[in-house]
């Protein structure tokens, strides 16, 4: 059994740099998934964040879920739901514009300790993009350049809970599918598990460590490196004890950024180029309706509608 790979970040400072780079590429390569350790964010940040998302659950959210659950009868169910998530969620955007202030039912210490939050998740996603740079040949910045579109990138927060489920067997916390956008970054429950991400055919759990980010790679960064890394199916298992908290926090490509391979990685024959040319808008118009269904015909529909799709001549080559 292979070991998900854990990259202690702060070992890119040192003469284990390019061992952990190595160790980056691999994970990015085979797994589409890598956890990261000693990433800079304060510990005590994300343990008051943590709290603050648990108590605002608690008051806020459990109680509606639990009139959800009685509303469909789901306590009782016999058979298999496959159109539903066992989840109680809300989101939150940083980017372009924040709207953390309106979001109901927050409270004022909740809303500060989210915004930096962001601010420190928005570094470290620049920062991991200029190492898979680094890592594929790019030049530094290429990533974040392909993503800015005209407002700079899309960057938002999905707070997720996923409460004890009296049928584990017949429902998910969510469904397997691939992320739309471009890196991902997850703080999660170090208690209570139920990620997993599908590799070689196979569910394999998503390790639940304290204190550390997990990161996945979305949809765009498969298009963009041409299918050199890969995004995964993934899912979450509900579970029959504990409530799971989830935090994943989404930086993505602008609305009007056009997505294509980048040429670096593309070979001179043009028919290495197996990925579409696509605005990210029309991309997450087309995955409301298909997120949980196979990304492939995502990127066939896509590429039938190339044609329109005119290449900012300042953009990036």
């Amino acid at each position: 059994m292979e070991v998900f790979p854990v990259v202690d970040m702060e070992k890119l400072n040192g003469e284990e740099r390019g061992a952990t780079m190595e160790m980056i590429k691999d994970a990015c390569e085979n797994w589409g998934f890598f956890e990261l350790v000693n990433h800079g964010i304060a510990i005590e940040l994300m343990d008051t964040v943590e709290k603050m998302t648990k108590e605002h659950y608690k008051k806020c959210m459990e109680q509606r879920f639990k009139e959800m659950v009685a509303s469909k009868g789901l306590e009782a169910v016999q058979s298999e739901i496959d159109d539903l998530d066992w989840e109680s969620t809300f989101y939150l955007r940083h980017l372009p514009v924040s709207n953390i202030s309106e979001v109901p039912d927050l409270d004022e210490d909740y809303r500060k300790e989210m915004r930096e939050f962001a601010l420190r998740l928005e570094k470290l996603a620049e920062q991991l993009l200029d190492l898979l740079c680094e890592n594929l040949g790019l030049e530094k910045g290429y990533l974040k350049n392909a993503f800015y579109g005209s407002n700079g990138p899309n960057f938002g927060t999905k707070v997720s809970n996923y409460p004890p489920c009296p049928k584990p067997e017949l429902i998910q916390g969510l469904r397997a599918h691939t992320d739309a956008g471009g890196v991902i970054l997850l703080f999660q429950d170090d208690k209570v598990s139920g990620l997993q991400l599908l590799k070689d055919g196979e569910w394999i759990d998503v390790p639940p460590m304290r204190h550390s980010i997990v990161i996945n790679l979305g949809d765009q960064l498969e298009v963009i490196t041409n299918g050199k890394y890969k995004s995964v199916l993934h899912r979450v298992i509900a579970q029959s004890d504990g409530t799971r908290m989830s935090i994943a926090s989404f930086y993505n490509p602008g609305n009007d950024a056009v997505i294509y391979p980048a040429l670096a990685l593309v070979k001179a024959d043009e028919t290495s180029q197996v990925y579409p040319k696509f605005v990210f808008d029309d991309y997450m118009k087309l995955y409301a309706g298909l997120k949980f269904q196979a990304k492939e015909p995502r990127f066939e529909i896509m590429k039938e509608m190339e044609s329109n799709v005119t290449l900012d001549p300042t953009a990036t080559v």
